[in-house]
């Protein structure tokens, strides 16, 4: 119990066999004096077991200051938080780039009502409105009236927008060009390694929080036990987050100079992800910069000077996948604890391991295979080592 921690916890045969072992060893007090240090010991796993089913809001007992931080407005990620069981989601709809809507609605809602119940608080037809879904890695899909707005991991088909009728083919048709400029000259006025800093804080009160047998439970039945993987899949959501938050901060920027000292000011950021071993967001920068979107504005790419153009070229080496990621692997090895992997390829390895070999050869259990996974996982504790 106290190594697994809330994991054991919300186990249905471990809560009765909890009762049931507090009960006999209640009773065997009186003839064995010598037991009460063990009844204490059970009261305070029971007591911890029942504070920690009344809070509906944290699967993690060392969750609550994670949370409160990620309910910050530009995250939004207290919804991803909601249980199935509540059968209500808090869906945010976004009019700008910037700006939401918040309502909570059934977990069943259909696109229509959606769109009904935030085209009334907007003050505006709901005949006039689209509800447009934009999907990794910038996709568009238009949501039909008796769509289902959420799937079945109570997740939004994509970040949803409201577009006017009218100007359905653009992305975010209530940001006018002023507003991007402003959006431009606040991002240009930021200084480098402070972002960096803010990035990999973020990044490292999630992952710290993340027990790692979250990978074995993401690996083996992520659907029937999603409350006990939240920290990873926010971290999953956050490489996601940062991708596409670099791509729309370089289309949206109006003239080609400030482009220009744009991407040169997220190259920086990515190296200074990866000097302070924060390589989830270092990679997620990265492929933003390299997506299809962006690297084919030559215009721009041809006034970023050698030296970035050198500098971008080395941290993309670090990025290369062939040979199996051999340069990121052999560059996040030689890293010092603490440090953040890049999870979609901790996943990619553990979910290879898994699939790749058979958990059972005739009745026996594979150890060798539990051994590996067990490696993925003491892997993950060794990152956690100290602090940020």
């Amino acid at each position: 119990m106290s190594l697994c921690k809330d994991f054991l916890r919300e186990e249905e045969h471990v809560k009765v066999f909890l009762k049931s072992l507090y009960r006999y060893v209640f009773d065997d007090l009186y003839e064995h004096p010598a037991l009460e240090k063990d009844v204490t010991e059970l009261q305070k796993l029971y007591q911890l077991r029942r504070r920690h089913t009344l809070d509906h809001d944290s699967p993690h007992r060392n969750s609550r200051a994670l949370f409160h931080q990620l309910s910050l407005k530009e995250n939004g990620l207290r919804s991803r938080s909601t249980q199935r069981e509540n059968k209500e989601v808090l869906c945010r709809v976004y009019v700008t780039m910037d700006s939401y809507l918040s309502a909570k609605v059934r977990s069943e809602v259909m696109a229509q009502e959606l769109l009904q119940a935030v085209a009334e608080r907007m003050d505006v037809p709901a005949s006039e409105l689209i509800l447009v879904a934009i999907t990794y890695p910038g996709g568009r899909l238009l949501l039909q009236p008796q769509d289902k707005v959420f799937s079945n991991s109570l997740r939004p088909v994509g970040r949803l927008h409201i577009c006017r009728k009218d100007l359905g083919e653009v992305m975010n048709p209530f940001t006018d060009n002023s507003e991007m400029q402003q959006r431009t000259a606040r991002m240009l006025n930021l200084n480098t390694w402070d972002v960096a800093v803010a990035l990999t804080s973020f990044d490292w009160t999630i992952f710290n929080s993340m027990h790692e047998q979250e990978l074995v439970y993401f690996t083996f039945n992520r659907h029937v036990c999603s409350s006990h993987t939240m920290p990873l899949e926010l971290l999953l959501q956050r490489c996601n987050e940062v991708q596409l938050w670099v791509m729309t901060e370089v289309l949206l920027c109006p003239t080609l100079c400030k482009r220009v000292q744009l991407i040169k000011k997220f190259i920086k950021i990515a190296a200074h992800c990866k000097a302070q071993r924060n390589l989830n967001n270092f990679f997620a920068i990265i492929m933003g910069l390299n997506a299809a979107a962006v690297s084919r504005l030559s215009q721009t790419w041809e006034k970023v000077s050698g030296k970035f153009k050198k500098l971008f070229s080395e941290l993309e080496t670090i990025t290369d996948p062939s040979l199996n990621h051999k340069a990121y692997r052999d560059s996040f090895k030689k890293m010092k604890s603490p440090k953040i992997p890049f999870l979609p390829l901790l996943l990619k390895d553990i979910t290879f391991i898994h699939e790749g070999n058979k958990t059972f050869h005739d009745n026996l259990v594979n150890f060798e295979k539990l051994h590996m996974m067990a490696d993925m996982a003491r892997f993950v504790r060794e990152c956690q080592q100290d602090h940020v």
